[in-house]
């Protein structure tokens, strides 16, 4: 019978605290839902776009940074692979002249 009585306080217990947990309809209205708003909590100085100040990569947006930083590589890949390699089409070009 004790085992009951202890039961029936817990379920009492229970009832109160979900009872109690519900938001008024006021309330529900104050309650701030922030959704997918993570990425608007900045942390430190803002974020420059690239051509406001083009001499400081470290103000610079993420993104922009990125894409900065890829073409620049890219360049100097293309660059070098140009300039490596302008002079061979010509003298092979010349070698099948010359043997014609």
């Amino acid at each position: 019978m004790a085992s009951r009585v202890a039961a029936a306080a817990r379920q009492a217990a229970i009832l109160t605290r979900l009872s109690s947990a519900k938001p008024s309809p006021q309330s529900a209205n104050l309650i701030q839902r922030r959704g997918l708003a993570g990425a608007a909590d900045h942390h430190g100085p803002p974020r420059i776009n690239v051509w406001e100040d083009p001499m400081s990569p470290s103000k610079w947006k993420e993104e922009h940074f990125v894409i900065v930083s890829l073409s620049g590589w890219g360049l100097l890949f293309f660059g070098s692979y140009k300039f490596f390699t302008r002079g061979k089409k010509d003298k092979e070009e010349k070698l099948v002249e010359a043997s014609h």
